[in-house]
C-alpha cells in the first residue's frame, strides 16, 4: 500500500501520496534528457528494397546496391546506387506456349544514383548477387559501361524471376 505524507503549509495541510518505490521519480540528471536525439540506426543497406518516389522511375521498385550515408565529394548528401525494374514482366498463364512465356517474362532494368529523400525504404530485402565490378558509380561516366551494367542487372533480375523467388518484387505496384 502507498504511504501518505502530510505536509503543513500556510494555507492548510496537503496530503501527498508517495509511491511504494521511489524509483518512479527520477531527475533529468539520472535519466538523461528525453528531448536529446539518439543516433539513428543505419537501415539503407545493400539488398534493401526501396520505392522510387520522384522522377522518371517514380513508383518503381528497386534494390540498394551501395549506400553512401555520409555523402561523397561529388554528392555531399546521403545517397544510394540502386538497381530497379523499369518495365515489369507481364502475366503468364499455363495455356501460353514456351515462346510466348519467354517473351512475356522479359523485363527492363535501370541503375541510378538517388538522394535518400527520393527513396522510400521498405521492410523487405532481396539478396540479388550483382557484380560490383560492373555495377558501380564509375559505370555512369562511360555509356558502354552503363549499358553493360544494365545488362548485368537485367540478367540477374530475370534469373531471380524465373527461379520464382521474391515474386512480389516483380509485380507492378498498384496505387
Amino acid at each position: 500500500m502507498a504511504q501518505i505524507q502530510i505536509r503543513r503549509t500556510k494555507g492548510g495541510t496537503d496530503l501527498v501520496l508517495l509511491p511504494r518505490d521511489k524509483t518512479r521519480f527520477r531527475s533529468f540528471q539520472q535519466l538523461g534528457n528525453p528531448y536529446e536525439k539518439a543516433p539513428m540506426g543505419k537501415f539503407m543497406k545493400p539488398g534493401k528494397v526501396v520505392l522510387v518516389l520522384n522522377g522518371r522511375y517514380a513508383g518503381r521498385k528497386a534494390v540498394v546496391v551501395k549506400n553512401y550515408d555520409e555523402g561523397a565529394s561529388d554528392r555531399t548528401y546521403g545517397h544510394a546506387l540502386v538497381a530497379g525494374i523499369e518495365r515489369y514482366p507481364r502475366i503468364v498463364t499455363r495455356a501460353m506456349s514456351k515462346r510466348k512465356i519467354k517473351e512475356r517474362s522479359k523485363l527492363k532494368a535501370f541503375i541510378r544514383v538517388y538522394n535518400y529523400n527520393h527513396l522510400m525504404p521498405t521492410r523487405y530485402s532481396v539478396d540479388v548477387n550483382l557484380d560490383k565490378t560492373s555495377v558501380n558509380k564509375d559505370a555512369f561516366r562511360d555509356p558502354g559501361k552503363k549499358r553493360k551494367a544494365r545488362r548485368e542487372v537485367k540478367a540477374r533480375f530475370e534469373e531471380r524471376y524465373k527461379s520464382g523467388k521474391n515474386r512480389w518484387f516483380f509485380q507492378k505496384l498498384r496505387f
